[in-house]
């Protein structure tokens, strides 16, 4: 195809199409209107039949109830007919015989106003209301129905109040029979079988334009209508339309053809001084005939050539050096711990330097899946109706182009036929993609369940996972795309490690192949994303680590200073409560003496289970060190955390601990102590060493019970003097109940006086409740439930997350 040819077929499509859209909108803009509006008049319509029906069968069983009320029912049916309430009264006994029926009543049976379904095909002569006659003794002695005609003047009537047209259907199940209708004849039949087609009361159109809706049986309604309204299109709508677009597309086609002739020419000097540019001569020059935007191109054309001359020699030298200062980058960037920024540095710097469109990084997940973790430049790149996109980018590995990458460790890169079928990917011409490992090599498991091992000259099989496995040097088919495979890793190098990742390009500018370089260039971008993978993931074990105990996988004595500081502000901020655990298992030291150490450590471990076991998801547990442990309750008073001491106490002591070397259990027992936050502290050491000191006040009583922190009896109480108003504590934050001053004693206890001009913060109920006796905790658990916004005790698993802790001194318990 010509350039003439081409540019007047793309003028007709810029200016046609907005045309033929603007024709397509409008009419279908046009028959949605028309249909929600007919839609709309037929919901009205619907409700109004309902309610005028409704109207009438209230008022015949308002008739029916005053024949049954009176003693001469004969004289006060008539007279009730006279006034037009009713067409017709009829009276029977119990057995059902006519004891009375008014003169000129239409034949029965009658519909009765309360029947929901049609009992039986036929015309409907009347509606009629039922109700119990009965004597004074209550004993029922027959039925009064008043019934109204139902002729074509009620349905004229119905039709009116609507404002649609109406049909009274011969029986419910069909619409090919009718009783009465206001239809025209001439869309009679259109009407009927459109209704007869329709199921429920969904609206459906005529082929003549006429909106049709079924109605009824019902309770309440219980005549099978069909209403039906005229289309308000306009009539000649389409061919006003269909001409508008015939004289725009006549316009258009002389326009173009004009314009193109016009642009032919200097177009035509500018394709062969581009061919002579595309064969090496720099020195092809345009003429400039004109200082439109065709002149303005020749010029910066006849520039570009000038200086592209110059360019061209430093091109080649600036690419290795572009190579080195990625190198460096890439070392730089692999010392940091962001995985997501190093991955878009990475990403940027690729495309940047291989001057590729598109281009993402991803990472293998657990169940052998390959995950996007960053992207750029890939929207619009899927197919039409796809739901992918770059947020949702997973390919199995072993499919497609970077799944076979990720499978084999062999990077790829080749161009995409239009022909080939898509396999979850991006749509692209032209790719290369890159796998990047573990350092140091060797083979790996992967996710997927198998292992990756490379064979001789570069071919990679997977075994036991189901990956593909491609033969080095040759082409390698995955899904519906067979791509050429790129260069190997040598034979001295040994099997590469399973692929963490695969690095991805697409479509290179200028539409040309991605070549060995390209290939070059992104391996070396690969290998530092595997060190900053392996990095960040070597980073997050040992925070892991650093957090959490590793023989009961509960928070260490470490993450309890951070712990119960952020519990403590964060009660002190909303004026709640924090109840603190401090547990100890009782004469531990000879369970170590008589079984050993191993069997010390199966029961610190199923302790820490069972303890994780007793508490919420939003309580955190603790390993103090050694056979200590710390509970920390949020929004819990003394009461509520004795019940939990008493569940933890409970669950240790009913349930021995098995230990496999050994042939009878072992039976444990633990103390508790408990301090609440800010009855006992206003730091978190406070209430911490206030547990402490009642965890030894529950060693001293017996152990294997609870005690609650208390204040000291001996504590001096004193006035201070201090001026009039509120006072703000030291550290700014708000505290639970009223201020208190707290003070320590020479021996290291806390002690709190009330603030002068306020009582002592110690109000009753469930809020600050705490056990009425030292002695007798259990007494204190059974008053009342845990407070908190989480009462119920949690499932199998707990609700306490792990984590790791330097060991706390034991104190000799």
């Amino acid at each position: 195809m010509t350039l003439r040819g081409r540019l007047t077929a793309a003028f007709l499509v810029v200016v046609l199409g907005p045309v033929l859209l603007g024709a397509f909108f409008v009419a279908s803009t046009v028959a949605a209107v028309d249909r929600s509006r007919s839609i709309e008049r037929l919901a009205v319509a619907a409700s109004t039949v309902r309610t005028s029906v409704d109207a009438l069968c209230q008022q015949l069983r308002a008739t029916a109830d005053a024949v049954a009320l009176t003693g001469d029912r004969a004289a006060a049916a008539s007279q009730l007919i006279g006034r037009g309430l009713a067409a017709a009264v009829l009276i029977t006994d119990v057995t059902g015989r006519v004891t009375y029926a008014s003169p000129g009543a239409p034949s029965t049976p009658w519909r009765d106003c309360s029947a929901s379904t049609v009992a039986s095909p036929g015309p409907v002569h009347a509606l009629a209301a039922r109700v119990e006659l009965h004597d004074r003794a209550g004993t029922m002695l027959g039925t009064v129905a008043a019934a109204q005609l139902v002729d074509p003047a009620f349905v004229a009537r119905l039709a009116a109040v609507t404002g649609v047209a109406v049909t009274l259907l011969d029986g419910g199940a069909s619409a090919a029979r009718f009783t009465h209708t206001t239809e025209a004849r001439e869309v009679r039949d259109a009407v009927l079988a459109a209704a007869n087609a329709t199921d429920g009361e969904r609206v459906t159109e005529t082929s003549d334009g006429r909106y049709v809706r079924r109605i009824g049986p019902s309770r309440g309604q219980p005549l099978p209508l069909v209403l039906s309204v005229p289309s308000e299109r306009p009539p000649g709508l389409p061919a006003t339309l269909a001409g508008v677009v015939v004289l725009a597309g006549l316009l258009a086609v002389l326009a173009a053809w004009r314009l193109a002739r016009v642009t032919t020419r200097p177009l035509v000097e500018l394709a062969s001084a581009v061919d002579l540019v595309a064969q090496g001569d720099l020195t092809a020059r345009v003429p400039v005939r004109s200082r439109d935007e065709l002149g303005r191109l020749a010029a910066a054309f006849n520039r570009m050539t000038r200086e592209t001359g110059s360019y061209v020699a430093a091109l080649t030298s600036s690419r290795d050096q572009l190579r080195g200062h990625l190198t460096v980058l890439g070392d730089t960037l692999a010392s940091t711990h962001d995985l997501q920024r190093i991955l878009r540095v990475i990403l940027h710097s690729a495309i940047a330097a291989t001057g590729a469109r598109a281009g993402a990084v991803l990472l293998v997940e657990a169940g052998g899946v390959l995950v996007a973790q960053c992207s750029e430049g890939l929207d619009g790149r899927w197919p039409a109706g796809d739901p992918g996109g770059p947020e949702t980018l997973r390919v199995p590995v072993g499919v497609g182009v970077v799944g076979a990458v990720a499978a084999t460790g062999v990077p790829q890169r080749g161009r995409v036929e239009a022909t080939e079928t898509p396999t979850g990917e991006p749509l692209c011409r032209t790719y290369v993609a890159v796998p990047f490992a573990t350092p140091g090599g060797g083979a790996t498991t992967n996710p997927g369940g198998g292992t990756t091992t490379t064979l001789g000259g570069g071919a990679a099989t997977t075994l036991g996972g189901g990956a593909a496995a491609t033969p080095g040097g040759g082409a390698a088919t995955f899904g519906a795309t067979t791509v050429p495979s790129g260069p190997t890793a040598d034979a001295d190098e040994g099997a590469p490690a399973a692929a963490l990742g695969v690095l991805a390009l697409y479509d290179r500018v200028g539409a040309d192949e991605f070549d060995d370089d390209d290939l070059v260039t992104l391996r070396t971008f690969a290998g530092h994303a595997a060190v900053a993978v392996d990095n960040v993931r070597v980073h997050e074990e040992a925070q892991r680590l650093s957090l959490t105990d590793p023989l009961t996988g509960l928070w260490n004595y470490r993450y309890l200073s951070e712990s119960i500081r952020r519990e403590v502000e964060r009660a002190s901020r909303f004026g709640r409560m924090l109840s603190v655990l401090a547990l100890d298992l009782d004469r531990f030291k000879d369970v170590n003496d008589t079984y050993g150490h191993a069997a010390g450590d199966t029961v610190l471990a199923e302790f820490a289970q069972r303890v994780r076991g007793e508490i919420r998801e939003v309580d955190l547990a603790f390993r103090q060190g050694g056979e200590e442990f710390v509970v920390l309750l949020p929004e819990t008073d003394a009461r509520g955390a004795a019940i939990v001491a008493e569940r933890l106490g409970a669950a240790v002591r009913e349930t021995p601990v098995v230990v496999e070397a050994y042939a009878g259990p072992i039976v444990v027992t633990v103390s508790v102590g408990i301090a609440v936050y800010p009855h006992h502290g206003s730091t978190g050491r406070e209430v911490l060493e206030a547990a402490d000191d009642a965890l030894y006040a529950a060693k001293a009583a017996g152990r294997d019970t609870c005690r609650v922190a208390e204040v000291r009896p001996d504590v001096p109480m004193c006035e201070i003097p201090v001026p009039a108003g509120p006072v703000s504590p030291p550290d700014g934050l708000p505290r639970a109940g009223r201020p208190v001053q707290v003070q320590r004693e020479p021996g290291g206890h806390a002690r709190s006086e009330s603030a002068v001009g306020v009582p002592e913060s110690n109000p009753p109920g469930p809020a600050h409740a705490r056990p009425e006796s030292a002695d007798d905790p259990a007494a204190t658990a059974g008053e009342g439930a845990r407070a908190g916004p989480d009462v119920g005790r949690p499932g199998p698993g707990g609700g306490a997350s792990s984590g790791p802790h330097p060991p706390r001194q034991s104190r000799g318990r």
